[in-house]
C-alpha cells in the first residue's frame, strides 16, 4: 500500500477483534501490543494512529501490522495527510478537545 511520496502522513487502524475465548482475547492484546511496539497510539478504543514523516517509512510499518494480522475479526488500515488529520473534530461531550499534533522528533526506522 503506497501513499504519497515524501509528504508527512497519519495511519489509523481500525479494529474489531473477537474475544469470546481466552485464545482469542490473548490473539487481541498480541496485537495490541504489537501496534503500540511499532509506534502507534490509542486514539480511542480499537483505533491506534502513528505519524510517519514519509510514504516510504508508512509502508514499513503497515507491512509490520498486515504481519501481526490476528487469525480472526477485522482491521482496517487508513492513510491521511497531516492537513486531513488536521480537520478531525474532537469532542467530549459537548465540549471541543484539539486534535493531536504531529511530533515534532525526527522518526527512525
Amino acid at each position: 500500500m503506497v501513499f504519497g511520496g515524501q509528504h508527512t502522513m497519519w495511519t489509523l487502524v481500525l479494529f474489531d477483534l473477537p474475544t469470546y475465548s481466552k485464545e482469542a482475547r490473548k490473539d487481541y492484546t498480541r496485537f495490541r501490543k504489537q501496534l503500540i511496539k511499532n509506534g502507534f497510539a490509542m486514539m480511542q478504543y480499537s483505533v491506534y494512529m502513528r505519524h510517519h514523516a514519509s510514504g516510504e517509512n508508512a509502508n514499513v510499518h503497515i507491512e509490520r501490522v498486515k504481519r501481526a494480522l490476528p487469525p480472526d475479526g477485522e482491521v482496517r488500515l487508513l492513510q491521511i495527510t497531516d492537513k486531513q488529520f488536521g480537520k478531525i473534530q474532537v469532542f467530549y461531550g459537548k465540549r471541543k478537545k484539539p486534535v493531536e499534533k504531529a511530533p515534532a522528533q525526527l522518526e527512525f526506522f
